[in-house]
């Protein structure tokens, strides 16, 4: 691995981050001093040191590139355009945008109820403290990059926990960001080990942002209910396509190869079920056979090769196909699989898999499609091929909390996307303004300029009588009915 140095990030938070053990108070501590001093930097000034940040992230580019593990098996130009191109295209988005987005916001006086006529309100986007950022092994770069420079630029401090071999690019990342000028304090790189998120956790950090599986979660939510600390989870995927009657088969074909080949097969929003209509099914599946059986093996994890070799083996047994006889594969040499004649109850088709393996189902409908997608827990993503006009209406009865439409998975790395999936596949949004507002809690002001204010006053003899003919008057539906409520409001007020 690639030793990275500045003189900026040879500091006490940086060893304290990678000694074995941590003192979490001490650094707890030391991290909400920064945190606090760092909010107070005015925002335009922030935004200045990502302006630095993105140009020092380009500068040392290919640098960057070096330090990705050997396990992700990844070319220079594929972290590239994977990880560090994207970052940098988060970070432009935050300089044109965050200012709008966190902007005080006094709220209209349109609608607000004619007794509270001279109250203003006004709404703050201020920092929540700590964001642990919880980061993955197959995207250590740019999906933790991302959220903490949201973090960051909202006002936070950060405390990033690398996924498995992600240590030395989230080092990397903080040393970039120190020699832009942030406070040393302010962002701190955990080592790898889980005992190190959960220490975390019960220290009582502000909000916790996850990118893994299930299993996963179910641990750090755990935790975080333990503390009463928010959550953002993005979790596993089990994405389907469907290519309709009315889809370029080609181009169908060509994304779903390069879908389940991209990063070795590690990427939640692969394609790991297609629903393809029998109207153009045969051809489609024709054409993907023998593209799969032309792919070089890819190295899985060991874990992700048994689960998918019982997973293939189960499908067999149901009654699925193979093009191609099925060879025992190694994590070390794993061989794409393309699975035929599927079925939604098969456990290939309801597993989140990390591994090139993708399943295919004849349908004759959309309600079949819907019905049969349904099936599985996970609404990552989706992917559909068709008519455009046609495809966007079935977009809106797909479940999925990203659906692209004619393409697969490089749109989601538009930064303005906000990202983040539904049921099994996770709750709360990270990137676009929606992940840089998950960032910060929502703060009302309300000011009373009234003088007199008559809820401080006596009670109204006749209140009941009065706040009835009140409701009457404004909510009834007729107009006979509010009319009537306001004759009604006006004798109570004259009989008083």
């Amino acid at each position: 691995m690639v030793e990275w140095k500045s003189s900026a990030a040879e500091d006490e938070v940086a060893s304290a981050a990678a000694r074995n053990p941590v003192d979490f108070s001490a650094l707890l501590e030391q991290t909400r001093r920064a945190q606090r001093e760092w909010a107070n930097v005015p925002l335009a000034e922030r935004l200045r040191w990502v302006r630095r940040f993105r140009d020092l992230l380009a500068r040392d580019a290919q640098k960057l590139t070096r330090c990705f593990s050997q396990e992700l098996e990844r070319t220079a130009a594929d972290s590239l355009v994977a990880e560090i191109i994207p970052l940098a295209e988060a970070a432009r988005f935050l300089e044109r945008s965050a200012d709008e987005l966190l902007r005080v916001r006094d709220v209209s006086s349109r609608g607000r109820p004619f007794w509270l006529r001279k109250v203003e309100i006004q709404l703050r986007r201020e920092p929540l403290g700590i964001v642990l950022v919880i980061g993955p092994s197959n995207y250590p770069l740019f999906l933790p990059g991302v959220q903490a420079l949201q973090a960051l630029v909202a006002g936070n401090a950060v405390w990033i926990k690398p996924g498995h071999g992600g240590w030395t690019v989230a080092f990397a990342l903080r040393a970039i960001a120190v020699e832009a000028g942030i406070p040393p304090q302010v962002i701190v790189v955990l080592d790898e080990r889980v005992e190190n998120a959960q220490q975390a956790l019960r220290t009582r950090v502000d909000k916790v942002v996850l990118t893994g599986s299930v299993l996963s979660a179910t641990s750090v939510l755990r935790e975080a209910a333990e503390q009463i600390t928010p959550a953002i989870v993005e979790l596993s995927g089990c994405d389907a396509v469907f290519v309709r009657g009315d889809a370029d088969i080609a181009k169908a074909v060509r994304a779903v190869v390069f879908g389940l080949m991209l990063n070795g097969g590690a990427t939640c929003i692969a394609p790991r079920r297609v629903f393809v209509y029998r109207s153009v099914a045969e051809g489609f599946e024709r054409a993907l056979a023998d593209q799969v059986k032309g792919l070089p093996p890819v190295r899985v994890r060991s874990s992700a090769a048994s689960l998918a070799e019982r997973l293939i083996h189960e499908a067999l047994l149901l009654g699925a196909e193979l093009p191609t006889p099925f060879e025992a594969s190694s994590p070390d040499a794993f061989y794409p699989v393309l699975i035929l004649k599927a079925r939604p109850d098969m456990e290939v088709m309801r597993s989140d898999l990390f591994a090139p393996v993708t399943a295919v189902m004849r349908v004759d409908s959309d309600d079949e499609a819907i019905d049969a997608a349904g099936m599985c827990p996970y609404a990552l993503g989706a992917t559909i091929f068709g008519e455009e006009a046609a495809s966007r209406k079935f977009s809106k009865r797909v479940s999925a909390g990203v659906v692209v439409v004619n393409d697969m998975i490089v749109p989601t790395a538009d930064p303005r996307l906000p990202f983040g999936g539904a049921r099994h596949s996770g709750f709360g949004k990270t990137r676009g303004a929606e992940g840089l507002l998950e960032m910060t809690h929502l703060k009302a002001i309300v000011v009373q300029h009234g003088k007199r204010l008559r809820h401080l006053e006596p009670a109204h003899p006749h209140a009941e009588d009065l706040f009835l003919a009140f409701l009457a008057a404004s909510h009834r539906r007729k107009w006979t009915r509010r009319l009537r409520g306001w004759q009604t409001l006006g004798r109570v007020i004259k009989r008083s």
